[in-house]
């Protein structure tokens, strides 16, 4: 019976394998040393004509079939290790070589996590000295016969040639080998850069196509995919992923006009004191109206702004339209004491964040106080970053009260709680969910609490579902709550309706407690 491998065709054909065959064959730097020779071994034969017609053909023809230009275009400027298409051509012939179905080649892209960030932080040198250090890197820790391309800004990837009874353990071992070699500090300008990358990678026999190209574009999916969960992540591809992906490219040619058209903006959500029920702020959280697909939840696009460099932009219109909600509260008479935005981290490593914060509020007249710089505990229990610290420090000295969201999901420590200038610990819902029910979650909770007392810290349980826990929570010394039980996240006018009805609701039943006293 014929094996799929042997009814594959070749890939490139021979009319792309030939000149680069030719190469192969004569431009090899042993063969070249005869030239001289030979030449000598003409004129002394009396055959000048002939040597004559050879010297200046044989240059002519090579340099007219793009020989030599097509080796320039396949190494890499920078780095010294093959580009996109160098890499893709030696896929191409790993596929080839294979001898046996027990062989399998396996390729596997990397990715610099916060590559833009870095390269702001370190200019065009520094950025330089990491990017080859990062592919030197990884080219020590690879076998002798592997390969490794730089396949864009921030991007490389690695090529391991047919390995004999390779299976995803395996390919995983190796990812985080190289991810591990990669990770020692780039010393840049006498201070140490610390790199993480993340990875996707592809088996052959998983790839869509048994083509170079295939294999390398299945693992730029797989780290695509790994993008989405953190920095430092790894992972294999798959064929659900090809549908992923797509939606991720049609998200990311839209999300810019939908951005600029005002498709994406805040829709808000109550947050009140667990005491006294009166409303303390609300959140703003993106919501995208798209013309054909409706409402797309935040889960859903973040990741792709996040990584088309619109974070920022986005960061513009949230805080914008948050403010202005927050201004037109007060002039219907709502009382909303704060509005809570929420800070990535491409927006806190702009040096200029602060002094934009500053001139948004004072366009809409607006305290500092008022405005809740809502940040991710990972942002703050990641690696040391001068700029967010700087920036962070800032806002609270503007008078900005800093929010540390999803509390308990990262590993943000008491010293860093303090640097950052925290001023509210956002319990996230996870250590909340049946809270009434759960002694192990009970525990957890009284332990954030009793240390956030002890920091002077205020604190809000989010992802508040059920009265039951509303009350536990209360009793517990929670200062403030959010969730569904008082409402999900609503458009502006919804949630100026809601803000009528609640405190209409809330006087009443003051007035009846009043009463029945």
């Amino acid at each position: 019976m014929t094996t799929p491998r042997q009814r594959t065709t070749p890939i490139r054909g021979w009319q792309r394998r030939l000149p680069r065959s030719l190469r192969r064959t004569f431009l090899r730097p042993q063969l070249l040393a005869f030239a001289p020779a030979l030449m000598l071994a003409g004129a002394w034969f009396g055959l000048q004509g002939v040597l004559m017609i050879v010297a200046l053909t044989v240059p002519l023809l090579l340099v007219l079939s793009g020989l030599f230009d097509r080796d320039q275009r396949q190494v890499d400027g920078l780095t010294g290790h093959l580009t996109r298409d160098g890499l893709t051509e030696e896929i191409d012939d790993s596929l080839v070589s294979i001898g046996s179905e027990a062989e399998t080649a396996i390729v596997v892209a990397f990715e610099i996590d916060h590559g833009p960030q870095l390269a702001a932080r370190l200019g065009p040198a520094g950025l330089e000295t990491v990017l080859c250090r990062t592919a030197d890197r990884l080219a020590s820790a690879a076998r002798s016969g592997d390969r490794v391309g730089r396949i864009g800004e921030f991007r490389f990837a690695v090529l391991f040639a047919p390995v004999r009874n390779a299976g995803m353990d395996l390919a995983l071992r190796t990812v985080e080998r190289l991810q591990g070699a990669a990770s020692e500090p780039v010393s840049v300008d006498s201070g140490s850069v610390y790199v993480t990358l993340s990875a996707g990678f592809c088996l052959e026999r998983r790839a869509p196509q048994r083509t170079g190209e295939a294999l390398l574009e299945a693992a730029v999916t797989a780290l695509d995919e790994a993008r989405l969960v953190g920095e430092g992540a790894v992972r294999a591809y798959s064929a659900e992923m090809r549908g992923r992906a797509a939606h991720r490219r049609a998200l990311a040619d839209d999300i810019g006009r939908a951005i600029d058209e005002g498709e994406i903006v805040p829709w808000f959500q109550p947050q009140v004191c667990a005491q006294t029920g009166r409303v303390t702020g609300m959140e703003a959280l993106a919501r995208w109206n798209h013309p054909k697909s409706g409402i797309i939840p935040p889960a859903d696009f973040l990741p792709t702004a996040e990584a088309t460099g619109k974070m920022e932009r986005l960061g513009e219109v949230m805080l914008f339209n948050g403010l202005s909600a927050l201004r037109r509260w007060d002039r219907e008479g709502l009382d909303v004491p704060r509005i809570g935005v929420n800070f990535s981290s491409a927006e806190l490593r702009n040096p200029r964040l602060v002094e934009r914060v500053r001139w948004e509020l004072d366009r809409f007249d607006l305290a500092p106080e008022r405005l809740a710089i809502e940040v991710l505990e990972t942002v703050v229990a990641a690696p040391d970053d001068d700029a967010v610290s700087a920036n962070i420090a800032g806002l609270a000295t503007l008078g900005c009260a800093i929010d540390l969201d999803d509390f308990g999901t990262g590993s943000a420590s008491i010293a860093s709680i303090r640097r950052f200038a925290v001023s509210r610990l956002k319990i996230d819902r996870s250590f909340v969910t049946r809270i009434d029910a759960d002694p192990a979650q009970h525990k957890m909770v009284a332990a954030i609490l009793s240390m956030a007392e002890k920091l002077d810290l205020d604190t809000l349980a989010e992802g508040v579902e059920t009265r039951a826990e509303r009350a536990l929570l209360a009793s517990m010394g929670c200062g403030h709550i959010q969730g569904y039980l008082l409402a999900r996240p609503m458009p502006l006018d919804e949630a100026e309706a809601w803000l009528e009805s609640y405190a209409a609701r809330l006087d009443s039943e003051d007035a009846a407690s009043s009463l029945s006293a």
